[in-house]
């Protein structure tokens, strides 16, 4: 029988009401990246490592902080150290490689977690250099890792190696879909388990707010994957997570493009022609469809088009009898529900619900054997057919694309 990949949404505690961290043992961390992703921006909620020191408090230990960029590192670290969670990080050390800390590494520093943040063109392939949970397993054997999303931005074959190898060694392994971890998205499980419910359709849409997306590789298709690999994932994920899995040869998809009149962006942050080659510049919008293995359809658009701040994103459900809309996950997660024989909707909202934080705190729980609660929601496998689907949905937009006269190839 199949392992449940759900949690009861009561049983979720918001981090600012968790109870203070119980004291006991050091709980080692090897943190791999010095990026936002592990230590936070402007740009959104993301930061690691602040769940982190909320869910272990004075137990966390920092072992070593590796990222090629050591001036980067040494910041945060500062800046940590000069903070109430000093006792986390003032005997972190930092390192160019992973090879380099395990030559240097004291028998009392072996790690009990890994999180790995790094960019995903150095994840998830069997290729060296790209290949940091191969080199993991071999170093720390039985030592769980969380990884971030996507797991990588090489071919899908490689990835289903590592995610073998990874089943094979029975680490525990999590991938940072976060957004399995919304009580709204659990609160949606309970209602298809509980009424034993097909899905029929899932509708997504994710609008992005680019004026403050400033990282040209975010632009650059050939560092980042494109917004839909490396953005709307997250919205092809929860589609994945409801509707099952997709027929991938059934995926269609229209894009439009930079130097289509409808393309014109008025607020891009740097000049995109000087920095992003004409063949790597990213789709303005996509739009996907596709059936799923269950015979249930799927749609989603992801847009680069408001500016401001605040997304616009929403996933609709449909069930026979049954409508449920998630709007708004990243900032006030809202979930309306449509029963049979009632027109009116049911609203629940969850404000103070962090997803990062659940996602953190039931890691550590499946590491210490902790609370029957505690679950993986995202398993690198399972990440590895999201990433699959995402770049079938991209082959698919570009194939369909009318490219003009002379443009670039490559592209």
């Amino acid at each position: 029988m199949p392992r449940k990949l759900s949690i009861d949404p009561e049983t979720i505690i918001p981090m600012d009401k968790a109870p203070a961290p119980a004291p006991g043992e050091d709980f080692n961390v090897l943190f791999i990246g010095a990026g936002n992703i592990m230590f936070g921006s402007d740009e959104g909620p993301w930061n690691h490592s602040f769940r982190l020191e909320h869910k272990l408090g004075p137990r966390l230990k920092v072992v070593a902080l590796i990222d090629p960029w050591l001036e980067r590192a040494s910041q945060v670290l500062d800046a940590k150290r000069a903070s109430f969670v000093r006792s986390a990080y003032e005997h972190t050390r930092t390192y160019k490689t992973l090879e380099d800390f395990v030559a240097d590494m004291d028998e009392d520093e072996m790690p009990q977690a890994v999180w790995v943040g790094s960019p995903p063109e150095y994840r998830g392939s069997t290729d060296p250099g790209k290949d940091i949970e191969l080199q993991l397993l071999k170093a720390f054997p039985g030592v769980a890792l969380f990884i971030e999303k996507p797991v990588t931005t090489g071919g899908v074959d490689k990835a289903l190696s590592v995610a073998k190898a990874i089943h094979d060694a029975r680490v525990t392994c999590s991938v940072g879909y976060m957004l399995r971890y919304l009580k709204c998205v659990q609160k949606m499980k309970q209602i298809i388990e509980d009424n034993n419910l097909v899905v029929m359709a899932t509708v997504a849409r994710y609008v992005c707010a680019y004026e403050r997306i400033l990282k040209h590789h975010w632009w650059d298709k050939s560092k980042s994957g494109g917004p839909v690999l490396e953005q709307g994932t997250h919205f092809c994920d929860l589609s994945r997570y409801f509707g099952g899995e997709v027929d991938i040869p059934s995926v269609s998809a229209h894009s439009l493009e930079f130097y289509e009149p409808a393309g014109k962006l008025s607020k891009i942050g740097f000049d995109e022609e000087q920095i992003i080659p004409a063949e790597q510049r990213i789709p303005r919008v996509t739009a996907a469809t596709w059936k799923y293995k269950s015979g249930a359809v799927g749609s989603f658009t992801h847009a680069v088009a408001l500016q401001g701040r605040n997304y616009s994103c929403v996933l609709e459900v449909y069930a026979d009898g049954y409508q449920m809309r998630l709007e708004d996950p990243y900032n006030n997660p809202s979930l309306y529900v449509r029963r049979p024989g009632d027109d009116h909707e049911e609203t629940y909202r969850y404000g103070d619900d962090d997803p990062f934080f659940t996602e953190v705190a039931n890691m550590i729980d499946v590491i210490e054997g902790g609370p029957d609660k505690a679950e993986i929601l995202s398993s690198f496998e399972d990440a590895v057919r999201t990433y699959e689907f995402t770049w079938a949905i991209r082959r698919a937009s570009e194939a369909s694309r009318n490219l003009p006269p002379n443009f670039p190839k490559g592209a």
